[in-house]
């Protein structure tokens, strides 16, 4: 099978604005698969990997679906159960943006996924893009959207690689500390993509 879509990985810690960049594509008309939020919906939607869950993890939903809040206290702090919530859940996300990118027309598809490096599912991309900013500002950026606490949000952190690991496997960094423009950063990247 000849490959005729370039897959390329947007990601970037928590508060990095990983998703603003991911935005900004889209709205170029590029699209853009969100591997967190497809995640939110197939954990909610799909049965067979509802089953898997209950069956790993035990009643950790609600009326409204899984309880993020209860599932969060038994992983976060956890690192055996997060990665076993993740080898759940990511065959079933990976799953489904395979049928995803084959409903595209785009000769440029993109991935926006939080954990791309730590998950090893960069190796599977043709491009890595990495959005990053200044620690400080990622803490105050999640405390402000997510209404939680530092320790909340440091705890989070704990399981993602830092910008320095992160930067040495990327193509391209996207500086989002708010000293330079992202569209002229984002446009830069396309035109080196599309050339």
């Amino acid at each position: 099978m000849i490959k005729t879509k370039q897959i390329i990985g947007i990601t970037g810690g928590i508060g990095s604005g990983k998703s603003v960049a991911a935005n900004i594509l889209n709205s170029m008309g590029y699209p853009v698969y969100n591997s967190d939020d497809r995640a939110k919906i197939l954990i909610n939607k799909d049965s067979s990997l509802i089953l898997k869950i209950k069956e790993s993890f035990g009643n950790v939903y609600n009326m409204e679906g899984l309880d993020r809040q209860k599932m969060a206290n038994i992983v976060f702090n956890n690192p055996e159960k997060l990665a076993l919530l993740n080898s759940i859940v990511h065959p079933a996300v990976g799953h489904d943006f395979d049928l995803w990118v084959d409903k595209q027309s785009s000769s440029l598809v993109f991935k926006e996924a939080a954990i791309l490096f730590e998950t090893g599912i960069y190796k599977t991309l043709d491009k890595v893009i990495l959005v990053t900013c200044p620690l400080p500002i990622k803490i105050k950026r999640v405390m402000e959207r997510d209404s939680v606490s530092q320790e909340d949000v440091e705890n989070r952190m704990k399981n993602q690689w830092s910008d320095e690991q992160k930067i040495k496997l990327s193509d391209y960094v996207i500086d989002n500390s708010g000293n330079k423009l992202l569209i002229p950063q984002v446009q830069k990247i396309l035109n080196h993509l599309t050339k």
